[in-house]
């Protein structure tokens, strides 16, 4: 820890961000479709009156019914680049709460670590750069141009917030983006692509005696995954490893037949699905990748007559990628350094995160925050409570550096 830190701004903010971090994990924000109030509601009104106490504009947006984006906008008043800070309010299942040490939103702090889920990804980092802007606040900072608070829903889901949030135009203009995620404080600028495929393989159903009648889809899904498995070894020692995002992978994650109705030991389904969970590097071509898919189908296909499959895309993310000498990027790493008294790690982001769209819609974006990148979505999730005050540190410091003067990138 740097010394300097040891003052009265730091222990403020300390104090202020693990407080911050309890009211919003205590906060149940689970999307569980179907069920009245299971969404985002709760912890997006609370975020967006905590915005409106401390004297920032405040924005409510409903993307889709229960589910709403908050906005929050610091005006400096000054010509100047804008900054957009983005985290967001919703938290993966659970899971099984009796697994659980602790109640998993109860947001306890045992031998320096608070426990619950989004207490690392990603209420505490959500808690951090809010944080951050209410001590800039504070100590009436001078800054030059905007910074934007994009807190969305659905991050762990389709992304539909900030797709909305772009779509509603709050992302044109901005200069530069920081993606509050669980990164130990590692300077991410490269992320991993993704791809989501459904694939349907159709059959006949038939009894599982007499095989000879039916047209058994488990066996054509079988020698596609084994295909698959071929194309993503090619794809690794084609591309070798990134040095930020490691290996490029094509995972099979969901298997079913029948798809519908009740699976039964002796009867041939008529159907078999697949996902497919693809996740990408900067080198990879989606639409070339897509293609060597769609080649070895049609191979299959030319040795079976019975081979008929569906292919739907579920989504497509493209991998991303800031180039160092990105004033956003020095920004962070400036404040890295500053703030820990040590050199920043540059890394990459295994998975995807909001930050991919605003990437497509040309926002430069870097990666960082507070958590053990290993930690999301496990039972007895914790964030480190000193690494939330220090994270907070860097998020206040890397504004203040973005912002210091009125030139504007865009300009």
């Amino acid at each position: 820890m740097n010394l300097k830190l040891e003052n009265e701004t730091y222990l403020r903010d300390r104090e202020a961000v693990i407080q911050l971090t309890r009211e919003l994990v205590q906060i149940p924000s689970v999307y569980r479709e179907g069920i009245a109030d299971a969404n985002e509601t709760k912890v997006a009104l609370y975020v967006a009156e905590y915005l409106k106490n401390i004297g920032i504009q405040t924005h409510i947006e409903e993307v889709v019914p229960g589910r709403p984006n908050v906005i929050g906008i610091i005006d400096s008043g000054k010509p100047g680049k804008t900054l957009l800070f983005e985290g967001h309010t919703d938290v993966v299942t659970e899971g099984n709460v009796d697994a659980w040490t602790y109640g998993p939103f109860s947001a306890e702090i045992v031998d320096g670590r608070m426990y619950g889920r989004g207490t690392n990804d990603t209420k505490g980092n959500l808690a951090c750069m809010i944080t951050a802007v209410q001590s800039i606040l504070k100590d009436k900072e001078e800054f030059c141009g905007k910074i934007i608070l994009c807190i969305p829903v659905d991050e762990e889901g389709m992304m539909l917030g900030i797709k909305h949030f772009i779509k509603q135009g709050w992302a044109d203009g901005v200069d530069g983006a920081i993606i509050c995620e669980p990164e130990e404080n590692n300077v991410c600028i490269a992320q991993r692509g993704a791809m989501r495929i459904r694939v349907d393989v159709y059959g006949k159903m038939a009894h599982g005696a007499i095989s000879w009648s039916g047209i058994n889809p488990n066996w054509r899904m079988a020698r596609l995954i084994v295909e698959l498995e071929k194309l993503e070894k090619e794809e690794q020692e084609r591309l070798g490893e990134d040095p930020y995002l490691k290996w490029p992978s094509i995972t099979p994650t969901i298997l079913q037949a029948p798809v519908k109705g009740d699976a039964q030991i002796n009867v041939i389904p008529d159907h078999c699905m697949m996902t497919l969970d693809i996740r990408t590097v900067p080198q990879q071509d989606h639409d070339e990748l897509l293609n060597k898919i769609n080649a070895i189908i049609a191979r299959l296909k030319n040795d079976d007559a019975d081979f008929n499959v569906e292919l739907t895309i579920l989504d497509n993310r493209p991998s991303t990628f800031t180039d160092k000498d990105h004033p956003v990027v020095q920004a962070v790493y400036d404040a890295v350094k500053e703030v820990t008294a040590e050199e920043p790690i540059y890394n990459g982001v295994p998975g995807a995160t909001d930050g991919t769209f605003l990437h497509m819609h040309g926002v430069p974006i870097v990666t960082i925050g507070a958590g053990d990148r290993e930690i999301p979505h496990q039972i007895n999730e914790y964030v480190d409570i000193e690494e939330l005050a220090v994270t907070t540190a860097i998020f206040r410091d890397a504004a203040l550096r973005f912002l210091k003067d009125g030139s504007n990138i865009n300009d």
